[in-house]
């Protein structure tokens, strides 16, 4: 992968390859001798706090949205150990971030109340006197 490679979030948003960190280490799990001398698990981490290719609105909904994954100095962290090659849980963990990013960006619609229709409320009612007669029925006749 090339360095000056941007990755495509959103339409507004795409974040240099360059900010980007990687780590290797030993995958967890069975794998025998090979698992226990490769290091194949590719570990990426992004400053969100401090990348200078988001903007200030960007950077806010992105901290906000992504809070519980961010660790206290604002870097996001998403591990990848799924396969034997580095490379592949290289790019693996590139599209995890991608796909993380590009959900936290998606502007959510905005609830509209609304109430419920007057024959869903007398629907309501009726099964509510319904129950209620059937509990009462089943009460003190039965002495």
């Amino acid at each position: 992968m090339d360095e000056e490679k941007l990755i495509p979030i959103n339409d507004e948003v795409a974040i240099p390859l360059a900010e980007l960190t990687f780590r290797f280490t030993t995958s967890s799990g069975p794998g025998g001798q090979h698992a226990n001398r490769s290091a194949t698990r590719a570990v990426l981490s992004f400053d969100v706090a401090q990348s200078p290719s988001l903007t200030e609105e960007v950077r806010a909904r992105l901290l906000q949205k992504l809070a519980s994954r961010l660790d206290k100095e604002g870097v996001l962290q998403i591990q990848a150990q799924e396969s034997r090659s580095q490379v592949q849980n290289r790019e693996l963990a590139v599209e995890r971030f991608q796909a993380l990013l590009a959900d936290a960006l998606k502007k959510r619609k905005k609830r509209r109340k609304t109430k419920p229709s007057k024959a869903a409320q007398e629907a309501r009612l009726a099964e509510k006197k319904k129950h209620g007669k059937r509990k009462q029925d089943r009460s003190w006749r039965w002495g």
